[in-house]
C-alpha cells in the first residue's frame, strides 16, 4: 500500500487489488459485505497511524475511487466551524468536485467514522497483540500488575500468538487504560490485525481469561 502526505489534514493512499487480496479478501466483497469492506478500510486506517500517526479523535471524511489495478482512498480530518456546530472540511469547496468518487464503496463505508485516540478500531476498548514467542506471553501472564478484570482471548494463526484485550468501558478509563498497555507492551506489541480476520481464519486457543488459564496450566 503507498501512502502520500496531501496535507496536514489529508492523505492519500493506493492499494491494489492483489494487496488487497494478500490480505485475506475477495475482491468482489469489498463491494457487497458492508463488515468486510470496513474491516479493510480499518485495516488501512491502522497502517496509516504507524506510518504518518495521522489518526486522531474525531470523524473523517472518506473519498473512494476504483481503479483498473485497485484502490484510491483520500482521508480527510474533519473540523468543527469556528461556532462548533458545523463539521467542515478543511478544504475548498471547489476542490470536493475535482476528486471522483466511487458511490458504491462510499456507501457501503458512509462517509463519517469515529476515530478513537488509539487510532486502533472503532472501539476504543479493544486491542490486539502479537506474540512470536510463546515465553513472552507466559511472562505477561504472570505479571501481578495486570488487572484480573481485562477480558482476554488468545488465537493462534500462521506461527503467531494474538492477544485479544478487552476493557470493559464501565470499569477503565484512559488513564487505567494507558497503564495496562504500557504492561502489555513490555512483552508483546500492537498488531494490525482485526478481531475479525482472527475469528474467520485463526484458531482460538483460549476463548476467556487468557492469563488465569495460562497460569493454571503453565505454573
Amino acid at each position: 500500500m503507498e501512502i502520500e502526505r496531501i496535507n496536514e489534514n489529508t492523505v492519500k493512499l493506493y492499494i491494489s487489488y492483489m494487496d488487497i487480496e494478500e490480505r485475506g479478501f475477495d475482491r468482489e466483497e469489498i463491494w457487497y459485505n458492508r463488515e468486510r469492506s470496513e474491516e479493510l478500510f480499518w485495516e488501512m486506517m491502522e497502517e496509516i497511524h504507524e506510518e504518518d500517526e495521522f489518526l486522531n479523535e474525531g470523524p473523517l471524511w472518506i473519498q473512494i475511487q476504483a481503479l483498473d489495478k485497485g484502490l484510491e482512498v483520500i482521508v480527510t480530518k474533519a473540523q468543527l466551524s469556528k461556532d462548533g456546530q458545523k463539521l467542515e472540511l478543511p478544504i475548498p469547496d471547489e476542490k470536493h468536485s475535482e476528486i471522483p468518487v466511487d458511490h458504491a464503496i462510499e456507501d457501503l463505508l458512509d462517509q463519517n467514522f469515529q476515530v478513537n485516540h488509539y487510532g486502533k478500531s472503532k472501539n476504543e476498548y479493544e486491542f490486539i497483540f502479537e506474540f512470536k514467542d510463546f515465553e513472552d506471553l507466559l511472562s505477561l501472564s504472570k505479571n501481578k500488575n495486570l488487572d484480573e478484570q481485562i477480558q482476554t482471548q488468545l488465537f493462534s494463526w500462521e506461527n503467531v500468538y494474538y492477544l485479544h484485550v478487552h476493557f470493559p468501558e464501565e470499569l477503565y478509563d484512559e488513564i487505567k487504560i494507558d497503564n495496562a498497555l504500557s504492561i502489555l507492551l513490555e512483552y508483546g506489541q500492537e498488531s494490525h490485525i482485526t478481531v475479525h480476520r482472527l475469528i474467520e481464519y485463526g484458531k482460538i486457543i483460549i476463548g476467556e481469561n487468557v492469563f488465569s488459564t495460562l497460569n493454571q496450566y503453565f505454573e
